[in-house]
């Protein structure tokens, strides 16, 4: 395939020309060794739940350093369950903030866009199953190894540095941006659902998960729930007299995986993408915890999962299905008749997916933008990622335009994660260029 000369779209005027193209891509390749090694003090900041604050401290610190005008806020607790956007939640985030830097363009009219990115990761696991440290931000040939490094702080990295070739290339945009840096996407969204509260839209937000270099068409609803149940307490001598919390847990498992099935069945007709997709609504129980001493029968097991949906329906019509189902469950299924009913909470996430409507603008640039971007010329492809996005928020919430769509890794939440930086140098690349397509840019009086 040979390269496109410029980056243009039937229903915009030409956006960017075969120079302004190779200067771009020529600062991104110019500062590729600096990016890595802001990823590595990224990773290296440890952000686990509750613990962002010396990662979003170098954040700001980067923003500020480059001219932005930066707000840092926490996420405001009285908002949950009196606006759609927030999910539910049972943690207190005492010094987590959310980080946005913001730039002005002195013209008026031209496109915004806001990217985005969360800085919180998940839980490392026996750190001896690991092969590096999951903190040391280890290279090895083309990859960077760490928790976060692909899920998602090489995203992060993606969207300062893209910025940054702009502004290295002698170009300014003639849209406002806004670099988001957020907190709690791994939990609640809570995070993304702040942002919107503070005020903050954009014609269009790009977030840079690690999506192989693909864009996400759709992604499936999401609710995260933690459900007790109680057993009879007996002693080994009476043993027969007792009803083991943790049987009744395993056997409500079961029938929750017929639930699964029954969700996976309901495949929507109108959204064709999620056809080649095995497990949609991907069940997972992520926890389990129980039983008071381990020469009793447990009175009480408690376990945590999340559970997905597809786009078209509200959370809470869905939840009332799932509470539903297990009342009847614990009606009719003779092991568990005359047992209380479960305790059900809902403790994080419960928002709906969304759908990426084919054929917008935004969409196109990025898609030349991508193919501009790798040599090959590769066609931006689309998929469904079934689990859950910020970019829902800002879709459903926000009614922006949200394109889903970052570099490859490897075993995110798993052992052993990774990102690749070739691939991160091709969607930096891409971000960059797709961002002075779609707000404009215009030559430094210097490089005119």
């Amino acid at each position: 395939m040979s390269e496109p000369t410029s980056l243009r779209h039937p229903t915009a005027a030409a956006v960017l020309s075969r120079s302004q193209i190779e200067r771009i891509i020529k600062a991104t390749k110019d500062r590729f060794d600096e990016q890595v090694e802001f990823l590595q003090q990224l990773v290296r900041a440890a952000s686990l739940r509750g613990n962002e604050a010396r990662v979003q401290n170098i954040v700001s610190n980067a923003l500020v350093n480059r001219g932005y005008e930066v707000r840092s806020f926490t996420i405001d607790p009285t908002r949950i369950g009196e606006d759609p956007a927030f999910s539910p939640t049972t943690f207190e985030l005492r010094n987590s903030t959310i980080v946005i830097g913001s730039k002005h363009s002195p013209r008026e009219g031209g496109r915004s866009l806001a990217l985005n990115a969360h800085v919180d990761v998940v839980p490392v696991g026996r750190r001896a199953r690991w092969k590096y440290d999951p903190f040391s931000a280890t290279l090895e040939g083309d990859w960077l190894y760490g928790r976060g490094a692909g899920d998602m702080k090489a995203g992060l990295a993606a969207n300062l540095f893209a910025l940054d070739a702009l502004s290295a290339a002698g170009f300014d945009l003639t849209g406002a941006v806004q670099f988001q840096s957020v907190i709690e996407e791994e939990t609640t969204g809570n995070g993304a659902a702040m942002v919107l509260a503070e005020g903050f839209r954009a014609d269009v937000v790009l977030i840079p998960e690690p999506t192989d270099e693909k864009v996400v068409s759709a992604n499936t609803g999401v609710m995260k729930f933690a459900i007790t149940v109680q057993g009879v307490p007996a002693h080994p001598f009476e043993v027969a007299a007792g009803r083991s919390a943790l049987d009744i847990a395993i056997r409500t498992i079961e029938h929750l995986r017929r639930l699964e099935q029954e969700w996976i069945a309901e495949r929507p007709f109108d959204q064709p993408d999620f056809a080649g997709v095995d497990n949609p609504i991907a069940l997972t129980i992520g926890t389990i915890s129980g039983g008071e001493w381990l020469a009793s029968v447990p009175s009480e097991c408690r376990f945590e999962g999340r559970i997905g949906f597809y786009p078209g329906e509200t959370p809470e019509a869905r939840a009332a299905s799932f509470e539903r189902f297990l009342r009847e469950v614990f009606q009719n299924d003779p092991l568990l008749k005359g047992c209380p009913e479960p305790e059900i909470e809902w403790v994080g996430v419960k928002q709906g997916g969304f759908v990426l409507t084919p054929g917008s603008e935004a969409e196109a640039l990025l898609a030349t933008a991508h193919t501009l971007a790798d040599s090959s010329g590769r066609e931006l492809q689309r998929f469904v990622m079934p689990c859950y996005l910020d970019a829902a928020v800002f879709a459903l919430h926000g009614d922006m335009t949200s394109l889903v769509y970052g570099p490859i890794a490897e075993n995110i939440h798993a052992v052993d994660e990774r990102v690749s930086l070739s691939s991160l140098m091709r969607i930096t690349k891409a971000i960059a260029l797709f961002a002075a397509a779609w707000c404009g840019v215009e030559a430094r009086p210097e490089q005119v």
